[in-house]
């Protein structure tokens, strides 16, 4: 992809991911994920309703009639996108890749990010860490990872969510709000995510695509694996293997579900082809 290309398609995602950050997620993503707390802002006239407990004495004993102390919240908050770039997030069925619905969710939440003067981070990994771009502010460093998201090729194609959570675990000192977006076709993550979690308020995105979820009928087809590239003949038309792939889709997806509820973590899941903007908002007004 030339130069010229990736700057349309950058700019096709702005306007859009932008638009819905402008207009329905900034709100949203104040309320549900507060600031480090209430720092000090002014004092003023007591008045009535004002709780007894907030009046600054020194200042009421000075003019001889009573002030408050007037706190506000401070909202400086890092956020985190953890991004999935291994190879199964290549695959779409419907009108776009998992990997496209992707970009554009992360590409809303750094938008919302921004216009609350937040810094924006980004972590991409396969069963490795492929790339770390350190928290920053600005439109200049979120189009960066939007860039990143677009033309950046993963060494591995294979998945590793517990490498990527104990890197988050290392790198990221302070509290942030951390989205991790993944598809969750892997195990065994659950003691990295529990060390995370006590730390930062994590959410995990899961884009699913509707193809992953049951096999068609359609006789003998060869498949490839997207994270190992080999190649194997499928008889669809066996009910005890549709079963089989059936069975092990869903033992990841209660995987998913099951350790981020004990970890304390929040889950939402969207369907390629189907507005991820219903279920973002719908698990934002939850947490408010």
């Amino acid at each position: 992809m030339d130069t010229k290309e990736i700057f349309k398609k950058v700019r096709k995602i702005e306007i859009k991911t932008r638009r819905l950050s402008d207009h329905i997620f900034s709100g949203e993503y104040h309320t549900s994920f507060k600031g480090r707390g209430m720092t000090f802002s002014e004092v003023r006239q007591y008045q009535f309703g004002d709780d007894v407990r907030a009046i600054d004495w020194n200042v009421t004993a000075r003019y001889n009639e009573p002030y408050v102390k007037v706190f506000e919240e401070e909202r400086e908050l890092t956020m985190m996108l953890m991004v999935d770039v291994s190879g199964s997030e290549n695959f779409g069925s419907q009108s776009q890749f998992k990997k496209d619905m992707v970009t554009e969710i992360a590409a809303t939440m750094a938008f919302s990010a921004t216009q609350n003067n937040d810094k924006i981070g980004l972590i991409l990994f396969s069963d490795k860490i492929e790339l770390y771009v350190p928290p920053k502010k600005g439109k200049s460093h979120v189009l960066r990872i939007i860039r990143e998201l677009i033309e950046f090729e993963p060494q591995s194609r294979r998945t590793g969510l517990s490498q990527a959570l104990k890197f988050l675990s290392g790198v990221q000192k302070k509290k942030a709000i951390v989205f991790l977006i993944s598809d969750f076709m892997d195990a065994g993550y659950e003691h990295n995510l529990k060390i995370a979690s006590k730390k930062h308020d994590i959410t995990g995105v899961r884009v699913h695509d509707i193809r992953e979820e049951k096999m068609p009928d359609i006789g003998f087809v060869d498949m490839a694996d997207a994270e190992t590239g080999e190649v194997i003949s499928v008889d669809t038309g066996s009910k005890a293997v549709r079963l089989q792939y059936e069975t092990h889709y869903a033992e990841r997806v209660k995987y998913f579900k099951e350790t981020f509820s004990r970890c304390g973590a929040g889950t939402v899941s969207a369907q390629v082809g189907e507005s991820y903007v219903t279920k973002l908002l719908g698990y934002f007004k939850s947490r408010g």
